[in-house]
């Protein structure tokens, strides 16, 4: 089942873009639905229950892929701001410096985003599937063959979509050392902007770092 439809169906009814409450109500009716038909005893489609996220080449992580749980979580604290009266998204200053990087949309940044930039809700997904792939790649590059859970491999994802740190952080070499406890323990010091720690990032690697150790 491909959930993106539906939820762009429904962005499209009501003309703007989704809360991550709004989301959360989504995935759970859906999920619902779906048991109800397997406790029915009808067979779902071949793919129900999955969605068409975008491939990465990970050997390491069971599904060679970034999971919903991670997708979700990195939704949830990369949610879509800035939504202004027509729809369109504007780009909004690094909470750190209170300027560059300029981000928009899905926690997007990069030439072409400064101040000023808008994009359509259908601009904002389309670059966020682009950076997981990138993101889940390099992610997948870095780790290589080391023994990686789908749960670690999804908080990696996430923490290198935030940081783009994933080739230099001590959590890495840890990880690929089997000293995941530790590990754990790095994503902690990952919480500062601008020289200040921030209460989103407190957050944020607080559950990277709980999704991490998940068994």
């Amino acid at each position: 089942m491909n959930r993106k439809i539906i939820f762009d169906t429904v962005r499209q009814m009501l003309g703007r873009g989704l809360r991550q409450s709004e989301v959360e109500t989504l995935d759970l009716a859906i999920d619902q639905a779906f048991e109800q038909d397997v406790d029915r005893g009808q067979s779902p489609a071949p793919g129900a229950g999955e969605e068409n996220y975008p491939q990465d080449s990970a050997p390491c992580a069971p599904s060679c892929r970034i999971s919903p749980a991670g997708i979700q979580l990195i939704q949830r604290f990369e949610s879509c701001a800035r939504l202004r009266p027509d729809g369109l998204y504007e780009a909004y200053p690094d909470p750190g410096t209170g300027g560059a990087p300029w981000t928009i949309g899905w926690g997007s940044t990069g030439p072409g985003i400064h101040q000023g930039t808008v994009w359509s809700q259908e601009q904002c997904d389309r670059r966020f599937e682009a950076d997981l792939v990138r993101y889940a790649a390099e992610v997948s590059a870095a780790i290589g063959s080391a023994p990686t859970t789908q749960h670690q491999f999804d908080a990696l994802v996430s923490f290198h979509y935030n940081t783009g740190a994933i080739r230099r952080a001590t959590l890495t070499r840890l990880h690929i050392a089997g000293q995941f406890d530790r590990a754990a323990a790095e994503f902690a010091r990952w919480r500062y902007a601008g020289g200040q720690v921030l209460k989103g990032l407190v957050r944020r690697r607080r559950e990277e770092a709980r999704l991490y150790g998940m068994q």
